[in-house]
């Protein structure tokens, strides 16, 4: 056999076993989480390792418990959810109609500083979050916005804002400038620009910043323990699950429920944006 073909089929059978130990590592965790969620407590005790559920043992109790209101026995967690929500749905907005002038700013217009720009706006993540964390506490606290969801976005944005501009600033220095100057001389002004041609070339980064907003807002413990800790009725979704992980009384099982309802919405938001994602990357092609 011919040494080539030898390297070629090599490399494509190496290539599948790699996937197939990836696909093992970060599916295997999940499912095993699914699992224990759909198993009744004493059949989990009898047999942890099991793998396979029959369909006599499957149970939606746990769910059940989950999202029932604490008031009724439950865990609450669809108040949890409905704060994730907004919280999160706020942050990637406010985010984006910040982010997105002020990185085609950063990348069409010429001004003092231009330069080190982009070396402010990552000088945020030099920084562990938890230095930042007692100072905004404590502005927050005289500010009356502790304990609010409100002051939880904000945080949320600071957060976000420096690398969302970053990465939509990149973007938009891709687009070619011819774009924009013809449709200036066809009477466009720089608002008009930006909606009509920088914008819609712009669409596959602005998904992918905006799942990333809402991916870090969305799952974001610390702020919203120092937030909101003393306010059940404003938790969010991984702050409701880190406590409910405290409960030595909580069922293992009642648990793994709670970090399905956690992490299903982002894969859901995932695969239903993969095509936006992708969406139009070549459609920005220059015409000569």
């Amino acid at each position: 056999m011919d040494r080539d073909v030898v390297e070629t089929v090599s490399l494509r059978w190496l290539r599948r076993l790699v996937i197939a130990a990836f696909l093992v590592v970060t599916v295997f965790p999940f499912y095993y989480m699914l699992v224990l969620s759909v198993r009744p407590i004493e059949r989990l005790l009898l047999d942890p390792g099991a793998l396979v559920v029959g369909f006599g043992e499957l149970t939606v109790a746990t769910y059940a418990e989950v999202l029932k209101a604490t008031g009724d026995g439950g865990q609450g967690f669809l108040t949890f959810i409905r704060n994730s929500g907004l919280v999160a749905v706020a942050a990637t907005v406010l985010t984006l109609l910040v982010a997105i002038p002020g990185a085609y700013a950063v990348a069409r217009l010429r001004f003092f500083g231009r330069r080190q720009v982009d070396f402010l706006f990552l000088a945020v993540y030099l920084f562990p979050s938890i230095v930042i964390a007692i100072p905004l506490f404590v502005v927050f606290s005289l500010a009356g916005l502790r304990g609010s969801l409100f002051g939880l976005v904000l945080v949320y944005i600071s957060q976000t804002l420096p690398v969302s501009v970053y990465m939509l600033k990149n973007y938009f220095e891709t687009i070619p400038v011819s774009l924009e100057e013809s449709a200036a001389i066809d009477g466009a002004g720089r608002l008009g620009i930006i909606r009509r041609v920088s914008l819609p070339l712009a669409m596959p980064s602005v998904m992918a910043v905006a799942l990333y907003d809402f991916m870090i807002a969305w799952n974001e413990f610390l702020f919203a323990l120092l937030f909101l800790v003393d306010k059940p009725d404003r938790w969010t979704v991984s702050l409701g699950l880190s406590l409910l992980a405290d409960g030595v009384e909580v069922p293992k099982t009642v648990l793994m429920a709670g970090s399905v309802v956690l992490t299903v919405p982002i894969v859901i938001l995932f695969f239903a944006s993969e095509r936006l994602l992708t969406e139009g990357l070549t459609s920005g092609a220059e015409k000569g």
